[in-house]
């Protein structure tokens, strides 16, 4: 993999990277967002990235993030009862627009979750009225989190089935959480192998055997990415002990509007230049998997956090997209990122959520 250059452009209205290609093999172009307001939250991200079909608990996840545009000033703080009374209308017709929807063995669950958002709304309409955006912020966040559970519980079975020649690789049918100890702090990450099942698999895997810990940040440049990834000697990706071989994992993304993701090849290079990833580089901290510019199938061990700001960049298209599989999010204590240097390193990273989802690599 070769080394490269990273340059910056910074303008009154916008900042753009532009870059060469690096240990990424990343395109040189500036990266910016497709028009139109990007979702820019992992969490928010990964709750519309679940694998489901129930339009009303999508208009209800909408409702409540859309109330950041009113905390932002986007929109006056009054018109978030607009979309408090859309989220009620469809709590009160639970039975008939969110429950038939749930898995039978959450249905207990969703019903107290739902009974649960209802209070919460309350409580937020107290906020609203006091004009106390803090408080305005945190009950739109604990709303929003108990929508993501509700939402999970209407996965049914695991979506689709990987091709048959990589069906042998690690897989992750489902998410797990990760807690991602720096020498800088911790985090917490998403991996979701309901988009990525092999790549996602692929690193729960390694962090499972311990590859990881004690690795340095090889690569750290500010707006842009962090990397980490690459083991002690020559070999630049896991080698695998049984054998002996550097093992790589297929580029995997899957398309918004598809039931499985394209596998090998770039959605450029499958001519769908306009198509849009479930999982895009449209957030601070998305993580996703490095690999030589010219070999899509070669990813290994190494992989990046994203640390562009998407609000930052000008309207168009962002390059990453459909080049890089991307596997996860950063969740919780993104700043962390943004203390890594070249010398830091990862002290641990370990599963605590999600482990009963992982298969490991057939021998």
């Amino acid at each position: 993999m070769n080394h490269g250059l990273l340059r910056r452009a910074i303008s009154a209205i916008a900042l753009a990277a532009v870059i060469l290609c690096t240990t990424l093999g990343l395109p040189s172009a500036a990266q910016a967002l497709p028009p139109g307001n990007a979702i820019t939250d992992g969490r928010a991200l990964l709750r519309y990235a679940l694998p489901i079909d129930n339009e009303p608990v999508r208009t209800l996840q909408s409702s409540i993030e859309d109330i950041s545009e009113a905390l932002r000033g986007r929109r006056r703080l009054s018109s978030v009862n607009t979309n408090l009374i859309r989220a009620e209308r469809i709590l009160d017709r639970a039975d008939e627009k969110l429950l038939p929807s749930v898995r039978s063995d959450q249905q207990a669950e969703a019903q107290a979750l739902i009974a649960n958002i209802k209070d919460d709304i309350g409580r937020l309409r107290e906020a609203i009225d006091a004009k106390d955006k803090s408080a305005i912020w945190d009950g739109r966040t604990a709303i929003l989190d108990k929508v993501g559970v509700l939402e999970e519980s209407m996965v049914q079975d695991f979506p689709f089935e990987v091709p048959a020649e990589y069906s042998h690789l690690a897989q992750l049918k489902g998410r797990a959480t990760l807690e991602v100890t720096t020498t800088q702090g911790s985090l917490t990450m998403v991996a979701d192998g309901y988009n990525a099942p092999v790549t996602a698999g692929n690193f729960v895997d390694l962090v499972q055997r311990g590859f990881y810990d004690g690795l340095p940040f090889t690569r750290a440049e500010d707006f842009y990415v962090v990397q980490v990834g690459d083991p002690p000697g020559p070999d630049e990706g896991f080698m695998d002990p049984t054998t002996g071989a550097y093992r790589a994992i297929p580029l995997e993304v899957m398309v918004e509007g598809d039931s499985e993701p394209v596998y090998g090849v770039t959605l450029e290079d499958a001519g769908r230049f306009l198509d849009q990833p479930v999982l895009p580089f449209s957030s601070y901290g998305t993580v996703a998997m490095a690999r030589p510019g010219d070999e899509p199938n070669g990813a290994s061990s190494q992989f990046f956090f994203f640390l562009f700001e998407p609000e930052l960049t000008p309207a168009g298209l962002n390059l990453l997209d459909g080049r890089y599989a991307v596997f996860g999010y950063v969740v919780e204590n993104k700043e962390v990122l943004g203390k890594l240097k070249p010398g830091d390193s990862i002290e641990s990273i370990r599963v605590v959520d999600g482990l009963d989802n992982f298969i490991p690599p057939q021998a």
